[in-house]
Parts: C-alpha cells; structure tokens; sequence
C-alpha cells in the first residue's frame, strides 16, 4: 500500500510541476525585443534530460564550532520532457544504474519544484516532504560507522519566492533553463520580489553523533519555523559568438520570523530577522534548432538563530540538458494547441 501511494504521489507531483510551469509561461509571448533573444512557440521542445533534486539540513554548533549536515539519498533521475507553446511537462525515473548503492540508507520523498520563468518575472514553488536522512561521520572518531542513518528524520519545506525582473524584455531566463527561446545578445536585469518559508525538521530521538555537542542536554529534536520578506537580486546573461551562453542569478533578503526548538526539556521560541540566498547557474550552447546545457538551482533558507545553533536548509536542483527543436506534424499540432492555455484563458 505505501508503494501504491508513493507512486501516486509522484504522478501528483508531475502534473503539478507541469501545471505550474505551464502557467508561468502563459503570457510570456508578447512585448520581447527580438534583437536580444527569440521564442519558438509553435515549436516543439524536446529534451532529454538527467537530474537531481534534495533538500538537507545544516547545524553549526556555535559553542563547540562544529558543523554537520544531513543529506537526503535522493536519486539521480533520467528524463524525457516537452515544451510547446509555454507548456511544458517533464518525466524522469531514478533507474538503478544511475544510483548505486552507498550504504547511506533509503529515503523516501515527494519533492516538487517549479522554477517559472513569465517574460517579466520570476517564480519559485517549492512543496518538499522528505525522510530518511544520513550524515558522513568521517570527522567524528567516536563513531566506527562512515555514516550516521537517520530513517525516521523528517524535512518539510513549504515556500514561494516571487520577483519582477525589469529587463524582461531583453534577457529571457526561459532561454536558459527550459531552452523554449534563444538568447542572442548579453543582457541582464535587476529583480526585486517578496518570499515565504515554513516548515519543519524532526526526528525521534537525537540528531547528533555523540561528541557533537560535548554535552549532554542542548540536543534538540525538532525544528519548526517560518518567515518572510522582501528580497532583491540581479541576473545577467553573456553571449559569446551568439550561441555560446552563461548566465548568472543572485538574490537575498531579509526576512522576519522565527524558530522553535524542542528539546528533552521543554521548548525555546525566537522571533527575529534572517537573510536568505538564491542563486542560479546555467551554461551552455543555444540555437534555432538545438541546445545542449547545464543548470543549478540552490535556495538556502538561514533560520532565526536560536540557543546556540545556526540551522541552515539547503535545497538544490541541477539538470543536464538535450535539446532539440521540431515542428508538430498535421496529426499532432491540433492537440497540441487544443492545450494553448492562453487561448484557453481568453475565450
């Protein structure tokens, strides 16, 4: 039965994806310059595609100085996906091949992402429920294992991040990750936007390896939290010989909210003001008919320092890319704009 759901869960969360980036997309035709960069949207996208999500969990020990940091054994994933039209839907699978097994235990997840690029702005949803959990031990000579296995530890992470980029016009960030356009000139943008975090992180018993603290009585074994603020940021992409790419994207905020841990003893609740980090990376060769690139997306969400810890949620996306265009044949471009949401919207 929790094979069932879990499956379930995952086709969920591909329609979901596909929903939100659909709907990203569906005014981002019109008002483009095109001496800076083109759309395709009678094309069709298609790509095949290698990647990789998690979310893990830092702890930096303020007394001692020490760090740890948990990490999901999320798999690397193998995919076919399509764009067409500002609608796009992707489909991977973890095959065995690609994921060997590395003694760290299993997780289990259902993490759903959707990095929407409209021409004049930028969105971020992110709907994240792992566990199973483990750490690498190397540093820790008390322990004989290589790693500490966490099978019941929990991370839920629930957020958006929305920005306006100024320059929507002349830079096209859908050009860089889903390659549905072809940046041909360098440009760049200011953003300036708003974001939401919650959450939490829990486990049964303690988190820690033993002569992590040094003491006993400070550990905790949860985390819930939640903040929000506005945020500011700049992207830029350079064209070299009109094909070749990079572009570059940081964010940070400032955020107000707060953390409450729970420990053997009772519980410790702080309100205060955190900054946040986004940054994005993506490389690469563009044309009017092929792409082949890299991506990474990494969002870290700085909780409200409480008691002696710095806690840190580290969530991260990198693709491998593709890339190849073609026109819909007679049979299926009816379908296919029968799915043109913006015409759908209009009627």
């Amino acid at each position: 039965m929790r094979d069932f759901i879990n499956r379930k869960l995952k086709i969920i969360g591909i329609l979901v994806f596909a929903n939100c980036i659909g709907m990203g997309e569906v005014w981002s035709q019109d008002g483009l310059d095109t001496a800076y960069y083109v759309a395709f949207p009678d094309q069709l996208t298609t790509r095949i595609y290698t990647s990789r999500k998690y979310t893990s969990f830092n702890v930096k020990d303020r007394v001692s100085g020490q760090s740890i940091r948990f990490e999901p054994n999320s798999t690397m994933n193998l995919g076919l996906g399509a764009t067409y039209n500002g609608l796009t839907l992707n489909v991977a699978y973890g095959f065995g091949f690609l994921n060997p097994e590395k003694g760290t235990g299993e997780s289990k997840y259902l993490d759903l992402q959707a990095h929407a690029y409209p021409k004049d702005l930028v969105i971020d949803l992110f709907l994240q429920f792992y566990k199973g959990y483990y750490a690498d031990l190397s540093d820790y000579s008390n322990y004989s294992e290589p790693f500490l296995i966490l099978p019941d530890m929990k991370v839920r992470k629930i957020g958006t991040n929305v920005q306006y980029l100024f320059n929507g016009d002349k830079i096209s960030l859908r050009a860089a990750f889903l390659q549905s356009e072809w940046q041909k000139r360098s440009a760049g943008s200011p953003l300036v936007g708003f974001e939401v975090y919650g959450g939490l992180v829990e486990n049964d018993d303690t988190v820690f390896p033993l002569d992590f603290l040094g003491s006993n009585g400070r550990e905790f074994n949860s985390s819930r939290y939640f903040q929000l603020g506005p945020n500011l940021g700049y992207t830029h992409t350079f064209v070299v010989l009109k094909h070749f790419f990079i572009t570059g994207y940081a964010s940070t905020n400032l955020s107000f909210g707060h953390q409450n841990l729970f420990f053997a003893n009772g519980s410790e609740r702080r309100w205060n003001v955190s900054s946040n980090l986004f940054l994005r990376g993506f490389v690469g060769y563009n044309s009017e008919k092929w792409s082949v690139n890299a991506n990474y997306v990494h969002n870290r969400v700085n909780l409200t320092r409480n008691a002696d810890f710095d806690n840190t949620l580290m969530t991260g996306n990198y693709r491998i890319n593709f890339v190849y265009r073609i026109p819909p044949g007679p049979r299926l471009k009816p379908y296919l704009d029968a799915l043109d949401l913006k015409r759908i919207l209009l009627r």
